[in-house]
């Protein structure tokens, strides 16, 4: 795999010249060409990159997902995520690209936070569409970056980085606002995994194995990531609540309608030992499972 490991070479790829900052950069995509070079059949890189796109041809791919840029869009990528270009009819069109090494963050709080944006584990199917004003609100950001990074003192790090903090809370915001402003999409995907949640415990768990997080998203065809921020928007609790609730509300159907053991009832919810299941539900409920039967059978 080709590793593009500054923003300098990055630069270079772009046909542009060196950067104004060795590790950061506001790249304005109407002045890039991206030369046709090896690398761009599958790269990773060692920055964090915030890509603004407007009327962009091609396609690039990012995990297993393509995205055709030809709105504008807002996505995010981080160090070390496989990437690939396709330069069929590739045209950079208009934007720009934030990157900004992996080591520029360092001995900084942003270094711990950053990890907080779940966006940048999104898909680029996931990408977050800017309104007309968002999107002025990210630029007057960008610009103010690309000016700090003329003048490099012992100010600069810290004003840059208090920039792409305000950047990543912003768009924190606008994904908040992007979840629930479409309305239609959102009832439609909770209905969908509703019914995928239910369906999973209905029968063969088992021979399933455990419900994660990534298989819910993997059904749903969204990243991990994406999936919990929508329904934490949406009903105040991530994906692995929502796994656990259910599975606890099996589990007390199980205990209480059936005279299954605690062994057979957790090998029948897709544990592969039984005190983990005997750990998590007395979590959930503050009882263990046999006191929660005692208790059913007694009231």
């Amino acid at each position: 795999m080709n590793t593009i490991a500054s923003v300098s070479a990055f630069h270079r790829l772009l046909s542009l010249q060196e950067p104004k900052h060795p590790m950061v950069s506001v790249i304005n995509l109407s002045e890039s060409v991206f030369l046709d070079d090896e690398i761009w059949k599958g790269f990773v890189n060692k920055f964090y990159c915030v890509a603004l796109k407007r009327d962009a041809k091609g396609k690039i791919r990012y995990g297993q997902g393509h995205y055709d840029y030809d709105k504008g869009v807002l996505s995010f990528t981080a160090p070390n995520q496989v990437q690939y270009l396709d330069f069929h009819n590739m045209e950079c069109g208009a934007g720009y690209l934030l990157i900004f090494h992996e080591d520029f963050i360092l001995k900084h709080p942003l270094a711990q936070k950053i990890h907080e944006f779940g966006f940048f584990s999104y898909a680029v199917n996931e990408a977050l569409h800017l309104s007309e004003q968002e999107e002025k609100y990210l630029i007057e950001i960008l610009d103010r970056i690309d000016k700090e990074c003329q003048h490099i003192d012992h100010h600069t790090q810290d004003i840059i980085l208090s920039q792409i903090d305000l950047l990543l809370n912003y768009s924190s915001r606008f994904y908040e606002r992007q979840f629930i402003t479409r309305k239609s999409n959102s009832h439609t995907l909770l209905t969908k995994f509703e019914r995928f949640i239910n369906d999973y415990y209905s029968e063969n768990t088992a021979e399933k194995g455990l419900l994660s997080v990534g298989l819910a998203a993997e059904a749903m065809n969204l990243s991990p990531n994406y999936l919990s921020d929508f329904l934490r928007i949406h009903t105040g609790r991530n994906t692995s609540e929502h796994i656990y609730e259910k599975l606890i509300h099996k589990a007390k159907e199980k205990l209480s309608t059936t005279e299954l053991s605690v062994s057979e009832i957790a090998y029948d919810l897709g544990f592969e030992h039984p005190q983990s299941f005997s750990t998590l539900f007395k979590k959930r409920t503050q009882m263990s499972p046999l006191e929660f039967r005692e208790k059913i059978r007694t009231n």
